[in-house]
């Protein structure tokens, strides 16, 4: 009797180590998440204030809901509403797709020398900065010397304003997106590929199905779940935008206003030319609300027609 006491205490002390061991691994993240985002949500009550520098945060009159009202009734309101919708809709779409369809490509190659090297220079454009992407954008853009243009020239064709042409913008900046983040999509639906089990595949070989009917009835369903909540987590962003995509590709060019003007790139206008603290955090605010309720109704849906694949 003794002796199983102290094997179980052996085996209390042992789980315990690893316990600590793994929360320990989460604490630098977890305070990371709390310094930059729940303690800045103390900030949100400058949403119904009137902010005076002299006055300071709590010291500052209490307008209720003008700076929202301001917001909802700007004249601007329902162009970058509606293009921070479309463009983030179009970019889920078109980069699920892509994403998804590297990744069935990539479980097809049987060379793992020739996996990583495909993840490698597929995933390579996520880490540059958009800073970077936009010059390299600019250079081929260019409305004098640009790439395309001078490709446009040698077939005999007219050059392109693509500064001054909004029409455009929607399929630059889609494909501009998608290309910077389809690599780091990719790697997340391979690696639910390398989790299917194999006898499904064998099977299908054995009744003799193709190549399309194997994609088709067992390796796409086997990623929905997947699908289904990375997507949900997408739509929770849908009312927020990529700042660097939208103000470094375009360079801020007012001309392209009416296509690529998004929420964030108003905010960082009306924070750097008229310095409306309470609206840019009223507008931040709004966008929270939007996503939040967003995540909310579309897990429900996603409830309603297979709970397995909800979020929560």
């Amino acid at each position: 009797m003794p002796v199983t006491k102290k094997k179980e205490r052996r085996r209390r002390r042992r789980w315990h180590k690893n316990k600590l061991q793994l929360l320990s691994m989460c604490t630098i993240p977890m305070l990371l998440v709390f310094v930059f985002q729940y303690l800045p949500m103390g900030g949100l009550v400058l949403a119904f204030k009137d902010y005076r520098y002299d006055l300071g945060i709590f010291g500052s009159s209490w307008v209720g809901m003008k700076n929202f009202n301001f917001v909802l009734r700007s004249n601007d309101f329902f162009r970058i509403a509606r293009n921070t919708i479309v463009l983030n809709a179009l970019f889920i779409i078109v980069g699920l797709i892509v994403a998804v369809a590297l990744a069935i490509m990539l479980y097809d190659v049987k060379r793992r020398i020739f996996v990583k090297t495909y993840q490698t220079i597929l995933i390579i454009p996520y880490y540059l900065s958009w800073v970077i992407v936009g010059y390299m954008t600019y250079a081929m853009l260019n409305p004098a010397y640009g790439t395309i243009n001078s490709m446009l020239q040698m077939f005999g064709l007219n050059k392109v304003d693509w500064y001054g042409e909004p029409v455009y913008w929607p399929a630059i900046l889609t494909i501009a997106n998608t290309w910077k983040n389809m690599g780091i999509n990719c790697v997340m639906y391979y690696a639910a590929l390398m989790g299917i089990d194999h006898s499904y595949f064998e099977a299908a070989e054995i009744d003799g199905a193709n190549k399309w009917q194997v994609t088709r009835y067992i390796t796409i369903p086997s990623l929905v779940p997947l699908m289904t909540i990375l997507t949900i987590l997408s739509i929770g962003n849908i009312f927020r935008a990529d700042f660097g995509l939208f103000y470094q590709l375009t360079r801020d060019v007012g001309a392209l206003y009416s296509t690529t003007d998004v929420m964030d790139t108003y905010i960082y206008r009306v924070m750097r030319s008229i310095g409306d603290i309470p609206m840019s955090t009223a507008v931040g605010f709004l966008q929270s609300i939007v996503g939040f309720v967003l995540v909310l109704l579309t897990n429900y849906i996603v409830n309603r027609i297979e709970p397995d694949n909800a979020l929560f």
